[in-house]
C-alpha cells in the first residue's frame, strides 16, 4: 500500500496512475473525500486528513510501503513562510510517528540553495525539515512544469504577450511534464533495492 498526497492534482494523480498500472494498492490522502470519488471507484482507499493534522496524517501513513508528500501550493505566502512551516511540522510529526518504510517528496530544482529562492523557498524548507528523518527518502527536484505554460495561452491570444514568472528572461531553465514526474515518483516509491539505489 502506498499513501499519496495531492492525488486530485497533476503530480499526485500521475504517481497514483503509475502505481495502479504497476498493480500496487493506493491510499489517497485528501482533505475532502468527496473530491476523491473517482479514485475510490477505481479501488483506491481514501483517507481524510488535513495537511496540518499530524494525527490524522500519521493514521493515513500507517501500514504503508511508502508515502508521497508535497507542500500545497501557496502563491502569496506570508513573510517567513509560516503556513509552509506549520504544514511541514505536521508532516514531520506524522512521519516520525508512523515511520513508513520510505517517503518521496516533490521538491524543485534550486531547493538546495539557501537564499534568493522566492516561492521555491517552500521546497528548500521541505528538504531541511524532513531530510533527517530515520526513514529512507528521496526528494524529486523537478524542473518548471511544462503544463504551467497553459497559463500563457490566454494572454498570448488576447494581448500578444507571454508573462513570465522566471527571471532573468534570457536564462535557460529545465522543463518537465507532470506525467514524467509521476512515472519517476512511482518507480522510486515501488523500486526494489531502494535503500541501495537512492
Amino acid at each position: 500500500m502506498y499513501a499519496i498526497m495531492g492525488i486530485t492534482g497533476k503530480v499526485g494523480g500521475a504517481i497514483a496512475e503509475n502505481l495502479l498500472a504497476q498493480g500496487k494498492k493506493v491510499r489517497a490522502i485528501v482533505r475532502n473525500p468527496e473530491k476523491a470519488a473517482q479514485w475510490r471507484d477505481r479501488g483506491v482507499e481514501v483517507a481524510a486528513a488535513d495537511f496540518d493534522d499530524s494525527e490524522a496524517l500519521a493514521s493515513a501513513f500507517e501500514g504503508t510501503e511508502g508515502v508521497f508528500l508535497m507542500v500545497p501550493p501557496n502563491f502569496a505566502p506570508a513573510l517567513g513562510f509560516p503556513e509552509t512551516r506549520k504544514t511541514l511540522a505536521s508532516y514531520r510529526a506524522a512521519l516520525s510517528k508512523a515511520l513508513p518504510k520510505k517517503a518521496v517528496y516533490l521538491s524543485s530544482i534550486g531547493a538546495e540553495q539557501t537564499s534568493g529562492l522566492g516561492l521555491i523557498t517552500s521546497s528548500h524548507l521541505l528538504e531541511q525539515t524532513l531530510g533527517d528523518l530515520p526513514i529512507a527518502h528521496a526528494f524529486l527536484r523537478a524542473g518548471w512544469f511544462m503544463e504551467n505554460h497553459a497559463w500563457d495561452v490566454t494572454a498570448a491570444q488576447l494581448e500578444g504577450k507571454i508573462f513570465s514568472n522566471l527571471y532573468p528572461l534570457d536564462r535557460k531553465f529545465s522543463l518537465v511534464a507532470t506525467a514524467d514526474i509521476g512515472k519517476v515518483g512511482a518507480d522510486v516509491l515501488s523500486g526494489v533495492g531502494w535503500h541501495s539505489l537512492y
